[in-house]
């Protein structure tokens, strides 16, 4: 069907309700808003559904998450995995607990069990209460941090990690084979309930939650020596984090956790906030104002779904407030579990540290030093927690830490996703310890400098949005696909990787290597004396992002060359 039989069919069915057929019919005079709803279905991609909320094939909305839904419980029934039954959490976003139902009642009328948080919950609590359970697979229905108009759907499959290959391609196949939506079941609530098919799940989870990440904490001597001294300020950015990071350090006994109370609450149109990422300095206006009254040592923000950690500390010289990026804090909580478990002889046989390529590549020093295996993968923390279970079944490694350049990662197993509960615990120990030694976090990463290297990385994004974008995006990377610069600036390529054609060209004798990663829209150029960049369409927002990363002499030194790096590179795109 062309897009406006399309839209004829959702106006004219009586499949849909009529609350969708009054915001269709709004929009009845504007063909460029027509179009851009119905020109294609939601892809349901790797990491499942996000989209803006609305009326639409290509919208999220109750029709296209019941869908998605209908593939996945379809693809279970196939795996003959339907017993196991599925976990669901949602955030705090607009539809998000409509959505989850709508998940729960549809895999209900298909036999599969659906096991539901009574109230809005982390995406690493879904990780871990699935595996928990024994469930087959589990869904989280969030946009992580995109603006308000956005929600999302996540599957991961039993192992608590995203799906991955070749389960997320099969799943897509089945979800892809629906097109007729009367095919797609659903049940009512208290039906379901009475057959056994929907339960509630809470209090008993987060406990279990709670005693998992608690085990992560190497010195909590060291916790109970400052805390009466060293001060936090920590905001959830309206959404999930706001209970369990305040329940954890509670309990671990930190005394002065600030909370920002503009952002302490749940709130889908975070009112406060232009953009719910803490990646973003402007997230951090309430948080710094909070943290300069109080004085804070240590300045926290998750993201609305927890799974993302921003970070914030003193500068003891000059007073200010220093932003970390998510290689930075993570570097810190790395060097300080790795130096702690092989201090006090706790560091596992056969070590394993996991990042992804377009993480900073102070991850070869730091692993280099305390004798830790290093493992790249693909972007995205599913890959990370693959290799959870990959070294699992074969016991070649025991995984030490994960981390992931955009302010994900993850410590201890009992989650197979970035966890930003177990982060802010594990950073405020972090930042115990330096206040035990008369350091601050800033202090710490400073001599991190001095030991490994001034290793500096930032990104480059180009948003694109619509049918058009997403074509001059394809183009985007084609022409750097078939034509690779041979330099950028007057840096010279080195080594081209293209990991959709899972080839690496040595630029100068051309021979050609293998990647060794899974396929995917990746292009990575190696430059010398530890420069790269690397351009990466994004999976879930109209946008193309370069990453680029150096190695300077000083702070100063490294800020010049990543500035120039960048410049060169647009100068060619």
């Amino acid at each position: 069907m062309s897009y406006m039989d399309e839209y004829r069919f959702w106006l004219e069915d009586d499949y849909f309700d009529q609350n969708t057929k009054k915001e269709l019919e709004a929009i009845g005079d504007n063909q460029t808003e027509i179009e851009d709803r119905f020109y294609k279905e939601l892809e349901f991609g790797t990491g499942g559904l996000r989209g803006v909320i609305g009326a639409g094939t290509n919208r999220m909305n109750i029709y296209t998450v019941r869908k998605a839904t209908q593939g996945l419980a379809n693809y279970i029934i196939g795996q003959g995995a339907q017993k196991k039954g599925v976990a669901i959490a949602y955030d705090s976003r607009f539809m998000s607990p409509d959505f989850a139902d709508e998940a729960a009642l549809c895999l209900a009328a298909n036999g599969i069990k659906a096991y539901v948080f009574e109230s809005l919950r982390p995406t690493p609590e879904l990780s871990f209460a699935l595996r928990t359970l024994g469930c087959t697979a589990g869904i989280v229905v969030t946009a992580s941090h995109n603006p308000p108009e956005y929600n999302g759907y996540k599957v991961y499959w039993e192992d608590g990690a995203q799906i991955t290959a070749p389960k997320d391609k099969e799943i897509i196949g089945e979800v892809q084979a629906i097109t007729d939506y009367h095919t797609v079941k659903t049940m009512g609530k208290a039906e379901a309930e009475a057959a056994g098919l929907y339960q509630t799940i809470g209090k008993e989870m987060d406990d279990a939650y709670m005693v998992e990440l608690k085990k992560q904490i190497i010195h909590p001597e060291i916790i109970k020596e400052v805390a009466d001294d060293i001060k936090i300020v920590y905001t959830p950015l309206c959404g999930t984090g706001n209970l369990p990071v305040r329940r954890v350090l509670s309990e671990l006994g930190f005394k002065n956790v600030y909370v920002v109370p503009e952002q302490e609450n749940p709130d889908p149109k975070f009112t406060t906030l232009d953009y719910p990422n803490p990646e973003d300095p402007k997230a951090f206006t309430y948080a710094l104002r909070l943290a300069k009254e109080k004085d804070a040592d240590i300045v926290l923000a998750t993201d609305p779904d927890a799974d993302r950690l921003g970070v914030y500390a003193k500068d003891a010289k000059t007073g200010e407030y220093v932003a970390f990026t998510g290689n930075m804090s993570g570097m810190l909580i790395a060097e300080y579990i790795l130096r702690e478990k092989a201090a006090n002889g706790t560091m596992p046989e056969n070590p394993a540290m996991v990042t992804t390529i377009v993480t900073t590549n102070m991850t070869f020093p730091i692993t280099e030093s305390y004798n830790v295996k290093l493992i790249e993968v693909l972007t995205g923390f599913k890959f990370i927690g693959e290799q959870i279970k990959l070294f699992e079944q074969t016991g070649s490694n025991n995984y030490v830490f994960g981390l992931e350049e955009s302010y994900g990662c993850l410590a201890g197993t009992h989650a197979r996703d970035k966890d930003a509960c177990v982060a802010v615990m594990c950073l405020c120990e972090v930042a115990a310890y330096c206040k035990k030694h008369g350091m601050t976090l800033w202090d710490m990463m400073l001599q991190m400098y001095e030991k490994y290297g001034y290793f500096k990385e930032t990104q480059y994004t180009i948003t694109m949005k619509g049918v058009s974008g997403a074509k001059e995006i394809a183009a985007l990377m084609e022409k750097l696909r078939n034509n690779p610069p041979k330099s950028i600036g007057d840096a010279k390529v080195l080594k081209f990787r293209d990991y959709q054609e899972n080839r690496i060209v040595d630029m100068e004798t051309g021979a050609v290597s293998e990647t060794g990663l899974p396929k995917s829209n990746v292009l990575y150029f190696e430059l010398p004396d530890n420069c790269w960049c690397c351009a990466r369409p994004s999976g879930t927002e109209p946008k193309i992002k370069f990453y680029m990363g150096v190695v300077g002499s000083s702070l100063e030194d490294a800020q010049t060359r990543v500035e120039k790096l960048t410049e060169d590179l647009k100068a060619i795109l």
